[in-house]
């Protein structure tokens, strides 16, 4: 088992890692060679809060299909276009498999889409049942053993590569680094494609619009810059995000986070305090 490095390791849409890695345990693991193509990682949290104030985590999803397995929560997972929260409480553990963008559908063979807000059972795509694969994952053993059982288990169902994920992959990844990439029309010129046959695309494979992707990746960036203390000038920060307008991140922020900038910076630092690197 190769272990993902974790050092100053990006949030990944986790707000406020630093303050989470008192509360919970976080590793992240490689796949196997021949599930590259399609799973970015497995990610392992293990907690012991007992006796403890629980803790919320919140998290900005990344466009990914999540295979999560918890005690009586085991399911596939298609992106969600807002933020969402985990209550940490009492003594847990949950183990994950993080397919690429685009990586699901080969597995699905039905619009990714069709997720959305509608969990499905792992049954319809593995020959397993939820609680065998909980009581694998979540008791007591090795890690490395786990993962080699999941590695073993989605190699069974391996489907062939398919060229458009893989083109949907690189897409994303395209808006992920390149922070230009503020407009799906911008997306469109860059590709060659016409805006229909893209949100077609990300409809199949994704499972969010383009528009959608396009701004997680931005205010996730702007999240974890803040939680870090790397940015206390907003109007700054929103430029250097690709941002010409101010009112435009100010909008997209609050539609994803649930608040302002401000109000998110001052929740950070409310007195004042600017917190450096710790990592």
């Amino acid at each position: 088992m190769q272990q993902v490095e974790q050092g100053d390791r990006p949030s990944m849409g986790l707000l406020n890692l630093n303050e989470g890695d008192h509360k919970y345990q976080l590793t992240r693991h490689a796949p196997s060679e021949a599930l590259r193509p399609f799973v970015k990682h497995y990610w392992i949290v293990s907690w012991d809060l007992t006796g403890l104030e629980p803790y919320p985590q919140h998290v900005v999803p990344n466009p990914c299909v999540n295979l999560v397995v918890e005690r009586n929560n085991t399911f596939f997972f298609g992106p969600s276009g807002r933020k969402f929260s985990y209550l940490v409480s009492e003594k847990g553990r949950v183990f994950g498999v993080k397919f690429k963008p685009g990586g699901f559908y080969p597995f699905l063979r039905v619009p990714v889409s069709s997720l959305y807000g509608q969990p499905m059972n792992v049954s319809n795509i593995l020959d397993v049942t939820a609680e065998s694969l909980e009581d694998r994952l979540l008791g007591a053993g090795d890690d490395a053993d786990k993962t080699s059982y999941i590695d073993q288990l989605l190699c069974a169902h391996l489907p062939a590569e398919d060229a458009q994920a893989r083109m949907v992959h690189d897409i994303v990844q395209q808006i992920e680094q390149n922070r230009e990439m503020l407009r799906v029309d911008d997306l469109s010129s860059y590709w060659n494609m016409h805006t229909r046959k893209l949100q077609r695309l990300f409809n199949q494979y994704v499972g969010i619009g383009p528009k959608t992707v396009i701004k997680l990746y931005r205010l996730q960036n702007a999240a974890e810059w803040m939680d870090r203390g790397l940015h206390c000038d907003l109007i700054k920060l929103s430029q250097d995000l690709g941002y010409h307008d101010q009112s435009h991140f100010i909008r997209d922020f609050k539609s994803i986070i649930g608040s302002t900038p401000e109000e998110y910076l001052h929740s950070k630092h409310p007195h004042g305090e600017r917190r450096g690197l710790i990592n």
